[in-house]
């Protein structure tokens, strides 16, 4: 069975890691920053309890006693959704002050895959470079960048086009591409 260690933060965009949640099949575990708690209840009326029945355990950020601070403890991808500018600075810089830092060290150490949802608008460059030079140490960058070639019908069809995006990217079978039809 995959297990996947799904990390939030402070950035705007819950819907997201909401949707992965929930879609996302195999052993989850979950990591959220205290602004992550937050985001939350602001964009989504939602409390983090709320999302303990999709995961199998739940960490706090300040725990870095927690089994994903060391490469003993494997798992398929690690995803960040969303990660705001300042952890991905953090994680680029080597700082692993927090379970999410830390995880993410760890992940890029042992070669774990590593994705990494940026959502932020626009973009310094510094946060240029720091997508760069995680992106050179295999880290994959995913910039929260809904697709419309799919003609979504509303809000929740947006958010899971990118979802599935992300799904595919930790690999997972999301079903037929959106121009499956041009293959035959």
């Amino acid at each position: 069975m995959a297990r996947f260690l799904i990390a939030m933060t402070g950035a705007s965009g819950a819907a997201y890691a909401v949707d992965l949640l929930r879609r996302c099949p195999g052993e989850k575990f979950l990591v959220m920053s205290d602004w992550a708690r937050q985001v939350l209840q602001s964009e989504l009326g939602m409390k983090p309890s709320e999302l303990e029945p999709l995961v199998k355990k739940s960490f706090r950020d300040d725990d870095l006693a927690a089994p994903f601070s060391s490469g003993s403890n494997r798992y398929d991808a690690m995803v960040i959704l969303p990660c705001s500018g300042s952890t991905l600075a953090k994680i680029a810089a080597g700082i692993s002050d927090t379970l999410i830092t830390r995880a993410a060290a760890v992940a890029l150490k042992e070669r774990i895959r590593l994705i990494v949802c940026l959502r932020e608008t626009p973009l310094s460059g510094i946060a240029l470079e720091n997508m760069l030079k995680l992106s050179r140490e295999g880290a994959v960058i995913t910039p929260v960048s809904p697709p419309w070639y799919q003609n979504p019908k509303d809000l929740a069809a947006l958010v899971s086009g990118f979802t599935d995006k992300v799904l595919h990217l930790m690999g997972v079978p999301v079903g037929e591409g959106w121009r499956e039809d041009a293959l035959e």
